[in-house]
């Protein structure tokens, strides 16, 4: 027997190997449908871990940071089944949950368009109904190596590649017929995921470098609810109707060309007014309170970034000139920078 130390506190005795799952289910069937993941001695673990020892056990909903983590991975899961369903020579990079929602990211012929989107959802609503069970194994590095190479991911054959140094097990998601290379956690099936959305397709280079295959990213989002994602649009429709660059433009303030940089924006006359009016607002409330103003040059030698610490720590992101103060046969450089 082993002692479990649960919320506030209590400790209760449960046999050796025994998973957080287990122990939710043993509780009540409401927190086993609903429970995420599960934070053993403060590390966050996935519901199959077994326990070998005394601990401390936090069962994790999805109104716990980690457990809404756990929720949106799975529905990553979710989402690349769906598209290996459609599209079945779409190959699987990398899926992670993110502060808000979750993506994954495909190597496709052509990247999604909204219809593609909608055809995915589509399918993803069917897996949530099926409510497929989720399980978790393991294989020895070779063996995974072997696996990933013969269902031709050629992007986890790449990050399993990495891991098989270590030596140790190499970890797999599978639901159904989709299997996945993935340390978790995860939820126990899929039928949690009451309600998604997918929100948004883009461009992604594998590893964030260009020099890279570019990928199709599918961003999306998930709740356990279908009003908390009724909820969540309705907030994102009204935070987009008050969204700076939209009333910016709307309203004449500024604007941004190609030529220049879409983030170096032009201040239009209204724009224009509004800065010289706040300037000289804060100028004579400046005054007001006693405030004495100096101007210091927009660059200075590079003497002066020396003393103030600058230099050592901002140099990649400063302006550079060169002066030579002496003839060309006795040169001798003053730099100067522009912070």
């Amino acid at each position: 027997m082993i002692n479990v130390e649960l919320k506030g506190g209590v400790v209760q005795q449960f046999e050796e190997n025994i998973t957080p799952a287990q122990i939710a289910k043993s509780i009540s069937m409401g927190l086993y449908k609903n429970v995420c993941a599960a934070l053993i001695d403060g590390k966050v673990c996935d519901l199959r871990t077994e326990l070998t020892a005394d601990c401390k056990v936090e069962l994790l909903t999805f109104d716990n940071d980690e457990g809404k983590q756990a929720f949106w991975h799975t529905t990553s899961h979710i989402l690349a089944q769906a598209v290996k369903r459609l599209y079945p020579e779409a190959k699987l990079a990398i899926g992670p949950s993110i502060d808000e929602g979750f993506y994954y990211d495909f190597d496709v012929e052509k990247p999604f368009d909204s219809e593609d989107l909608l055809k995915i959802e589509a399918e993803m609503k069917k897996i949530v109904k099926s409510g497929i069970e989720i399980s978790r194994f393991e294989k020895a590095p070779q063996d995974a190596l072997d696996f990933l190479n013969e269902i031709a991911e050629p992007y986890k054959v790449e990050l399993a590649s990495e891991h098989a140094g270590k030596g140790e097990p190499i970890s797999f998601y599978k639901q159904a017929e989709f299997v996945d290379l993935c340390a978790g956690p995860h939820l126990m099936s899929v039928a949690p995921v009451k309600a998604f959305k997918l929100t948004n397709c883009t461009g992604a280079y594998w590893r964030g470098d260009s020099k890279n295959q570019q990928l199709c990213r599918v961003y999306g989002i998930s709740f356990p609810k279908a009003s908390m994602l009724e909820e969540y649009i309705t907030r994102r429709e009204e935070a987009f109707k008050r969204d700076h660059n939209k009333l910016g433009r709307e309203l004449e303030l500024f604007t941004t060309v190609d030529y220049i940089g879409q983030g170096l924006p032009i201040m239009l006359p209204k724009g224009a007014r509004i800065i010289q009016l706040l300037q000289r607002w804060v100028e004579d409330l400046e005054q007001k309170n006693g405030w004495q103003l100096t101007k210091t040059p927009f660059m200075a030698k590079s003497d002066l970034y020396k003393i103030s610490g600058h230099w050592d720590h901002y140099q990649d992101g400063m302006f550079i000139l060169q002066k030579l103060s002496r003839p060309a046969h006795a040169i001798e450089r003053d730099l100067y920078a522009v912070p």
